[in-house]
């Protein structure tokens, strides 16, 4: 069983950064792709970025594109995801999520239990 644990959410002014973290436990961390998704009471859990279980590959959703960035610590068995400009759309619970694969659909096998990040001046 892979449990996945968010940490590093905050209330942060508008264009301020962030980067939260993703600890990763059971299962074997080099077969995971990992990803972050974000939900908001307004909308449904929407994708924001995922990478590869190799590394060598990230995709992101436009809304996010060129200001956050997903990368994975093998060694620390942890994702992070790097959010700069920080826009007031953006906040949201962040949730990681981990399967084989990845996918922008909300159909990842393991989920974390979420950390809030609200941007507002």
């Amino acid at each position: 069983q892979v449990h996945l644990e968010e940490s590093g959410g905050d209330l942060v002014q508008p264009g301020a950064s962030l980067r939260l973290s993703c600890a990763v436990s059971g299962g074997t961390f080099s077969n995971l792709a990992l990803g972050w998704f974000r939900k908001t009471p307004e909308k449904e859990r929407e994708f924001v970025a995922g990478v590869t279980p190799s590394g060598s590959f990230a995709h992101y959703d436009d809304s996010v594109k060129g200001r956050f960035t997903i990368s994975r610590d093998d060694a620390k068995k942890t994702a992070f995801l790097q959010m700069n400009g920080l826009k007031p759309e953006d906040t949201a619970v962040y949730f990681c999520a981990a399967d084989s694969v990845i996918s922008v659909r909300v159909n990842w096998r393991y989920w974390g239990q979420g950390t809030q990040v609200t941007v507002s001046s």
